[in-house]
């Protein structure tokens, strides 16, 4: 079972949002209105060098 987190500073009510899971060795993202869409993976490596860039 894939757990999806959000961001604690996303909307109350929840819509609008990205998803974020851990899968396997790989970090899975996705869009909160289309749950059961696709979905895009990262490595954990280019997740961390994306978070890293962002928080600059």
């Amino acid at each position: 079972m894939i757990v999806w987190r959000r961001s604690s500073r996303s909307q109350p009510d929840g819509e609008n949002c990205v998803e974020v899971a851990g899968v396997g060795a790989a970090v899975a993202v996705r869009d909160s209105k289309d749950p059961e869409g696709p979905w895009l993976e990262f490595t954990r490596g280019e997740w961390g060098e994306f978070l890293g860039r962002i928080k600059g």
